[in-house]
């Protein structure tokens, strides 16, 4: 049986939140997502501001894990995976703010934690440009509409740019 009192949140951005959703619900250890809006300074964000691009907000996974089961430093490993973390900005033909690369910490150790990840994967060599993914303080959360929760599984021939690569990124190094 999982323990939920010893559950974590993680909250992370890599282009459109659909397919990122999509494939994070499927690792082991994930007990929740749910897709939104952070990194911004429009109060109650909604998804018809955010997408000009003019709020600040990225379109952003909430994701609560059981850490006995999927660390932190893992979880960061397969958003990697996920997304193209060398792109600013864009994912696919995804362009703007709201599609960049980010990992918003909640404190200090997930703050070491995704920079250690990030020196990694650029270490590694798998992608062939530099990280650009913003390690900055998570602010505030807004939960994007209905329609948006668990999009793919609502519409599974909807469009995503994301898929699974299958990079060491320097994880087993």
């Amino acid at each position: 049986m999982i323990d939920r009192t010893k559950q974590q949140t993680a909250y992370l951005s890599g282009g459109c939140f659909w397919g990122m959703e999509e494939l994070v619900r499927l690792i082991p250890g994930v007990l929740e997502t749910e897709v939104g809006y952070t990194g911004g300074d429009t109060p109650d964000a909604r998804y018809e501001q955010v997408k000009t691009g003019r709020t600040g907000h990225a379109e952003s996974l909430k994701i609560v894990f059981n850490p006995q089961l999927l660390s932190y430093r893992h979880l960061l490993f397969e958003f990697f995976r996920m997304h193209n973390p060398t792109t600013h900005d864009r994912q696919g033909n995804d362009i703007g703010t709201q599609y960049r690369s980010a990992i918003f910490y909640l404190n200090d150790e997930q703050k070491h934690t995704a920079e250690e990840v990030i020196k990694t994967v650029d270490a590694s060599g798998d992608w062939k440009a530099r990280v650009v993914t913003e390690v900055v303080p998570f602010k505030e959360f807004f939960r994007a509409e209905e329609y948006h929760q668990k999009y793919l599984v609502k519409n599974p021939h909807g469009y995503t740019c994301h898929y699974i690569r299958r990079l060491d990124l320097g994880e087993t190094k």
